[in-house]
């Protein structure tokens, strides 16, 4: 069983970005194998607030604080501390709640910036450490169900957002819709590649092999299929996502380039006009520059691309403890084989004395036997 999940908001302070004040509350999240901080406005809670209740359908169990209209937190102390309280119970509220909807909806991960291997859907409130596919599987059956469970989450909730994309009216709401399916796809794939691992993990262990994860529950051919099966249909699911996300991305950008065909310029022309100057782009690659798209960032905002980037260091620091733990284990296994070779040496110098031991007897009964002749 995970550590309990712990949620607080343990101080205030005053941001002055543009020569307007506001108060900033400090979140602290205690995960179990680290402690996770955000600051975020009043603003920001009522934002999540009407998320919540748009996506659950329902309001959280304790409800949000009122907006003072005759004073300001950066000038009370006193409101300062009785809104601090206020935001803290709301959110313990979520966490120790045992609806998990609100918490596992994404609009609660958006709010806390929570690193995609971090799940709160407990229903007593307790985080479990959950690992992204490429960093290592999910070997516990329990737990392996706990996913699947959030994966269906993720792929339900980039439904919705599709759904909602298709109905937008403006470019922007198009984008930022488009990006949150995107992130909700990219996240459903990690954990499909997760799933599969554990279920190479948990296959093999359940055959008796020691490389396995020994000592945990096995499962019979027929769960394991019927979890294989899970998968493959998850993986159908994603993938069917994909290729509507990108239809509409095809659509837009047809539409896009048929509305601006004849005011913009096209790449072909740009790059035409400043041929032969100083400022012509070099062909070549340059030390320095931008990164080429990739299929994983094309269809992600500024803050997707962020989340992304957070994930993929999170995968590599995960990746440097996983290397940590075999160098520790090779290193245990030298001091071994060194102690082994120790006794060894021992036992040999022992052989050797007997040795010269009986060397010297077979030596005096030779000279016996010379004397008697």
């Amino acid at each position: 069983m995970a550590p309990a999940l712990q949620i607080s908001i343990p101080t205030t302070s005053i941001a002055d970005p543009a020569g307007k004040p506001y108060t900033v509350y400090h979140i602290t999240l205690q995960l179990p194998l680290r402690k996770h901080e955000t600051k975020k406005r009043y603003t920001d809670f009522t934002n999540l607030n009407n998320d919540l209740v748009s996506q659950v359908g329902q309001a959280p169990p304790v409800a949000l604080p009122a907006k003072s209209w005759l004073r300001r937190t950066v000038n009370s102390q006193a409101l300062t501390e009785d809104r601090r309280q206020a935001l803290e119970k709301y959110v313990k509220s979520i966490i120790e709640s045992d609806d998990a909807r609100w918490r596992s909806s994404s609009a609660w991960r958006s709010f806390l910036n929570l690193p995609s291997g971090v799940t709160t859907t407990t229903a007593n409130g307790n985080a479990t450490q959950q690992r992204p596919g490429s960093a290592g599987p999910v070997t516990d059956p329990n737990q392996w169900l706990e996913v699947h469970r959030d994966l269906k989450t993720q792929i339900q909730s980039a439904r919705q957002l599709l759904k909602q994309r298709e109905a937008a009216t403006t470019a922007q709401q198009q984008h930022t819709l488009s990006a949150d399916a995107k992130a909700s796809l990219v996240r459903a794939a990690t954990s499909i590649a997760q799933l599969e691992d554990g279920l190479k993990a948990i296959q093999a262990a359940s055959k008796g092999d020691e490389a396995g994860w020994g000592g945990a529950k096995r499962l019979g051919d027929g769960e394991l299929r019927r979890r294989r099966d899970l998968v493959g249909a998850a993986r159908k699911e994603v993938e069917g996502l994909e290729a509507v996300l990108k239809s509409m991305a095809t659509k837009a950008a047809t539409a896009s380039s048929s509305v601006n065909s004849t005011a913009a310029a096209t790449a072909s022309d740009k790059e035409g006009l400043w041929r032969g100057t100083a400022a012509a782009k070099p062909s070549g690659r340059v030390l320095g520059g931008p990164l080429k798209e990739t299929e994983r960032t094309r269809e992600l905002d500024n803050s997707g691309v962020l989340q992304l980037q957070k994930q993929v260091m999170q995968e590599q620091d995960e990746d440097v403890l996983s290397l940590g733990k075999t160098v520790a284990k090779l290193k245990d296994m030298g001091i071994m084989i060194n102690e082994e070779l120790a006794i060894q040496n021992e036992m040999l110098g022992l052989v050797e004395q007997d040795t010269e031991r009986v060397q010297g007897k077979i030596d005096v009964a030779k000279r016996r036997i010379g004397k008697i002749k």
